[in-house]
């Protein structure tokens, strides 16, 4: 059975979407080496000719245009990629002595053995606090143990860490 009424523009652009959603997404993806950001490309062509379907009229004019739109789109997200790129490389970076570094080094060591020598459970309560900034309550979920748990840990191992990295009199 044949219809005889049109399709509405909305129908128009599925079928369009449906059609050549696919083959503008790989002609993004070739120009970008990225899925992500061609499905966004391709996105964002199919939103400006919905805003300007009334403008382009005919059929084969709206794939022309939806191509033109991508390959644009796509030329800008590299340009901007590439003005980020030259200006991270052109902001000096200040690098700190080596002395400065070594010394760094060694205090990161140096806590880093005394962390290891506290007992499991302190070294996973100060780990999860400092380091993955948890909640008491998210370590207590975590660890298996009451809030009232996770506080006396880490109480108890930041004393321990204190007294292994006192300096020497």
């Amino acid at each position: 059975m044949i219809s005889l009424v049109e399709p509405t523009a909305a129908d128009q652009l599925v079928d369009l979407y449906r059609e050549h959603y696919r083959p503008l997404v790989r002609i993004a993806a070739l120009l970008l080496d990225n899925t992500a950001s061609a499905e966004e490309v391709v996105q964002d062509a199919f939103v400006q000719l919905h805003q300007k379907w009334d403008r382009v009229v005919e059929p084969h004019k709206r794939v022309a245009y939806l191509r033109s739109v991508v390959m644009n789109g796509a030329r800008s997200r590299l340009r901007r990629r590439l003005v980020r790129r030259r200006l991270d490389v052109a902001q000096p970076a200040t690098a700190e002595s080596a002395e400065t570094g070594a010394l760094r080094s060694e205090g990161r060591r140096e806590v880093l053995d005394a962390l290891r020598g506290l007992p499991n459970r302190q070294r996973e309560c100060l780990v999860l606090r400092y380091y993955s900034e948890l909640s008491e309550a998210e370590i207590a979920a975590a660890l298996g143990i009451s809030a009232g748990s996770v506080k006396t840990h880490t109480h108890r191992g930041i004393a321990a860490l204190e007294r292994a990295l006192e300096p020497t009199r």
